[in-house]
C-alpha cells in the first residue's frame, strides 16, 4: 500500500450534475483514511496557476444536491503543452501532493493519461460527463440527470404539440455520441430518433412519417446534435419542404441538460466512485478510471476508457426497440 498524505482533486471540461457529489466523496473518503485534500480551481488551469483551496468536511457540506461544480471547470490550452504540464507538476510537488483525482470526460482523461505517464504521477479519473461515452462504466456521472431533464422538457413540448397538431424536432446534446438521444427518445415515446451511431438520414424519417399512424395528433423526433444530417434545423427544413401540411417546429434544448440537481442515481454513483478513487490510489492504482459495471466497481486504463464506447450501449437490439415502439 502506498503512503499517500495529500490528494488533489479537480473538475475539468464540461460540467455535469453529480460532480459536486463526487468532490464530496473524494474529500470525505480521504479524510476517513487520514489523508489531506487540496481542491484545484478551474481544472488543469488551477494546477498551472497554483489556484487551490485546502478542503475539509466543511468545504463539502450541503453540496451533494447542487448541480455544477464548486471547484469550477475549464478547458486548458496550456496543459496541452509540455511546458504547462511541467509547471503543473512542479506546483504539485511543491505542495507535497502525492496523487490526483480528476473528474471529467475523454478530454480530461487524455490530459491525465499524458501527465501520469510523463511524470509517473498517480492519477485516478472519475467519469463526469452527461454523454455516457466512456468505456469501463455502465453510466457516467451526470448522464441519468441529463436524460431526465430531456424527458421533462419533451413532455412539456408534447403538450404543445398535441394542442396544435404539430411535428416537433427536438435537438439534444451528443456531439460524438447519441446516447442521450437514444434513451430519452425511448423514454418520451418519440416517433424517430436520429443518432450518429444509427446512420439514419432524412429519407428514413420521411419513410417513418409516411407509415406512421395518420390519426396521431403530435409527433416528436429526437435528434442528437452530432447526427450526420446536420442537426435539428436541417432536419426541420427537409421535413417542412416534403410535408408542408405539417406545422413543424424545432426546439434545441442546449445547456439546460447540463444543469440542475443531480438525480439520486447520479448522487449515489458519484459517491461510490469518489470513495473508490481514493481507495484505488491508496492501493497503488494509477492511470485508470474508476467505473461501475454490473454494479461492481472496476478500474479501466485511460487508454481504453477514452473513445472506446461499449458497443452494447448502442447495439442493434436498442435500434430494433426504437423501430418496434415507434410503429
Amino acid at each position: 500500500m502506498n503512503k499517500i498524505k495529500n490528494i488533489g482533486v479537480l473538475t475539468s471540461g464540461g460540467d455535469s450534475p453529480g460532480m459536486n457529489a463526487a468532490i464530496r466523496a473524494v474529500v470525505r473518503g480521504s479524510i476517513y483514511y487520514d489523508i489531506e485534500v487540496t481542491g484545484f480551481i478551474r481544472g488543469y488551469e488551477g494546477l498551472i496557476n497554483n489556484d487551490f483551496i485546502p478542503m475539509d468536511r466543511k468545504s463539502v457540506a450541503n453540496i451533494i444536491q447542487r448541480g455544477g461544480t464548486i471547484l469550477k471547470t475549464a478547458r486548458s490550452e496550456a496543459f496541452r503543452t509540455v511546458e504547462g504540464r511541467k509547471k503543473a507538476y512542479e506546483n504539485l510537488k511543491a505542495k507535497g501532493i502525492d496523487a490526483l483525482v480528476v473528474i471529467g470526460g475523454d478530454g480530461t482523461f487524455t490530459g491525465a493519461n499524458i501527465f501520469s505517464k510523463e511524470f509517473d504521477f498517480p492519477i485516478v479519473g472519475l467519469p463526469g460527463t452527461i454523454d455516457n461515452d466512456l468505456a469501463g462504466t455502465d453510466f457516467t456521472i451526470g448522464y441519468d440527470s441529463a436524460i431526465n431533464t430531456v424527458i421533462d422538457a419533451v413532455d412539456r413540448i408534447r403538450d404543445t404539440a398535441e394542442s396544435h397538431d404539430r411535428l416537433f424536432i427536438v435537438e439534444v446534446m451528443g456531439r460524438d455520441s447519441g446516447l442521450i438521444a437514444l434513451r430519452s427518445g425511448i423514454g418520451v415515446g418519440a416517433e424517430a430518433i436520429m443518432i450518429p451511431e444509427a446512420n439514419m438520414n432524412a429519407d428514413d424519417i420521411l419513410h417513418k412519417l409516411e407509415h406512421s399512424r395518420k390519426d396521431k395528433a403530435s409527433k416528436i423526433i429526437i435528434v442528437a446534435e452530432g447526427d450526420d444530417t446536420g442537426g435539428a434545423f436541417k432536419v426541420g427544413e427537409i421535413l417542412q419542404e416534403k410535408y408542408p401540411h405539417y406545422d413543424t417546429k424545432v426546439s434545441v434544448l442546449g445547456h439546460i441538460q447540463r444543469g440542475g440537481k443531480p438525480t439520486c442515481m447520479d448522487r449515489v454513483l458519484a459517491s461510490r466512485l469518489g470513495v473508490a478513487a481514493v481507495e484505488g490510489l491508496i492501493n497503488g492504482e494509477s492511470g485508470v478510471m474508476a467505473g461501475q459495471v454490473n454494479r461492481e466497481i472496476i478500474f479501466t486504463p485511460f487508454d481504453h476508457a477514452i473513445k472506446h464506447i461499449n458497443a452494447e450501449k448502442v447495439s442493434a437490439k436498442w435500434l430494433k426497440l426504437i423501430d418496434i415502439l415507434s410503429f
